[in-house]
Order: C-alpha cells, then structure tokens, then sequence
C-alpha cells in the first residue's frame, strides 16, 4: 500500500515543480521531502523523477502516478475536512425526555429546526428510567428527567425546575380536602408519586392516593386533563403538561400555600464529547425551560 504521505510530498512537488516551494508548503526540510520521494520510489521500484541537478522531470511511471494519486490526496483532504467538520446546525440530534417536558420543549426544538433545514430532532416521550437507559446505551444524546439518574455511565445537571399543579373541574372553587375526596382521583404513571408530593406538603389527612376513589387512569400525556375537564375527578400534573392542554377554560389549576417542585435535569452520557449540534439544541432548551 502506498503511503499516503509519501504520496502527498509526491504530488506537492509536481505542483510547485521545486523541492523549496514543496518543503515550505508542507512545513518539512528540503531534505525531508527528497527522502519521501526516494522512498516512494524504492516502494514502487521505479523511478518517478528524471533529475538534471535542480530540475527534474517526471517519468512515464511518475506521470501515472500523479494522474492518480493527485485524486487521492484531493478525497483524504475532503475526508479530513468532513470528519473535522462539526456545525452547529447541521445533522440528527435525539432527544428523549417525559411527557410533560416534552408538551413544553418539543415545539420549540421544531421552531429551531424549521429555521435550520440540516438540523433534524429525533424527540421520543418517555419515563425517567427508560430516558436514563437509553442515554446509557447511546441510543439518546440528550436526556431530561424530573428524577436525578442512577446508573454509572450517566451524569446530570440541574437546569430548571417544575412545579407540580392540583388540577380540577372548571367549576371548582375550593379545592377543600372534601370536595377533592367527593371528586374521586384521574390516575397516570407517575400519579402517585405527584400527589404524594403535593398533597402531602399541603393536607394533613392525605397518607396515599388511595384514599381517593379511583375515577380513571390514561398513559397518554396528552390526554390525562380530558377526564378532569369533564368534570369525572382531579389529578396532579406538572405544570408544562397544563399549560399544553388545549381546553384550558374547561380545567381549573390551583396553586396551594405550600408549593411543590420537581428538578428537571439534563442528562448525558459520562464523558460523552457532546457535538455542537447537540450544544445548540441543549442550549434552546435551557432558554425555554
């Protein structure tokens, strides 16, 4: 195989047609360039020059050579160019985060893109602990949790945070503790756990969701407000998933004494060198969220 920077010395010096000109542009020694060409020659075993003291000409088989191995040198340059390229705006980030998250930031990442045709966004909806596992398993470049992740191959760093939302029927005016038990609970996947937290801090009689009746359950983000505004029971969101209800005036969010939050967090592979594309879409995130 030939070595290519034997071969780049090679077709420096037909260009410039001077060892000098040939040694300066590729920041080596005159010696150094004659060296390269010597052993090109001795790989090859034919003589590529026809030297007349300072001045030489090329041979049949120098001809061919330089017919081909300019092309050569001219792709490895575009290559090395290509692989150092790293735009900002340009190629697939893959974004995965919960659905509340996602209600608030994925149509601004769609404004992002449709203001950058290269720049495509992968977003996909999920729970805290499938986020953190494909992150780990590249699968993800960006995660974002409401929970701070586990596993080794991750790390985090707080961005924002969420506050949690007793959402009810339009028509209720007082969330009391008894009109909330009357009313029955619409449950969904981390229901439990965001009652618990806001119920907890804000009525001394809640111990567990449980003690509401159960008036419904839906996995769909989008969909959790729909029983609520029916008027079929309450529920507990976070705040982006009720600003994205598209019914607002039939829902009604009240905001108790104490106030509840969930940390939302950026999370990434450990180590993971993040590419300027990914830095442009955290970047838009940290703006909206």
């Amino acid at each position: 195989m030939i070595n290519t920077t034997w071969l780049r010395s090679f077709c420096t010096l037909v260009e410039t047609a001077h060892f000098t000109r040939t040694a300066e542009r590729l920041h080596m020694t005159q010696s150094g360039v004659s060296q390269h060409i010597r052993k090109l020659e001795n790989q090859l075993g034919v003589a590529l020059l026809l030297r007349d003291g300072k001045q030489f000409s090329l041979t049949d088989a120098g001809e061919r050579l330089y017919a081909e191995g300019r092309t050569l040198i001219q792709a490895l340059s575009s290559l090395d160019q290509r692989i150092a390229e790293d735009p900002p705006y340009k190629g697939l980030v893959r974004v995965m985060s919960p659905g509340s998250v996602g209600l608030k930031l994925y149509p601004h990442l769609l404004g992002l893109q449709s203001q950058h045709s290269e720049l495509v966004i992968d977003y996909r909806f999920a729970p805290n602990t499938d986020v953190e596992r494909t992150i780990a398993d590249y699968k993800s470049d960006i995660g974002f949790m409401t929970s701070a992740p586990t596993l080794e191959k991750v790390c985090c760093q707080a961005i924002a945070h969420e506050s949690l939302l007793l959402v009810t029927p339009a028509n209720v005016v007082d969330p009391s503790w008894e009109v909330l038990t009357q009313l029955g609970f619409i449950d969904h996947p981390d229901g439990t756990h965001h009652a618990s937290m806001l119920l907890s801090a804000n009525f001394p009689q809640f111990q567990h969701s449980n003690l509401f009746k159960k008036k419904g359950f839906s996995n769909q983000i989008s969909l959790i407000l729909e029983p609520v505004s029916m008027g079929l029971g309450f529920t507990v969101l976070p705040a982006h998933a009720v600003e994205a209800f598209n019914r607002p005036n039939s829902i009604k969010s009240h905001q108790l004494p104490q106030p509840v939050s969930e940390t939302l967090y950026l999370v990434v592979r450990r180590e993971q060198s993040l590419q300027n594309r990914m830095n442009t879409v955290i970047a838009e995130a940290r703006k909206w969220l």
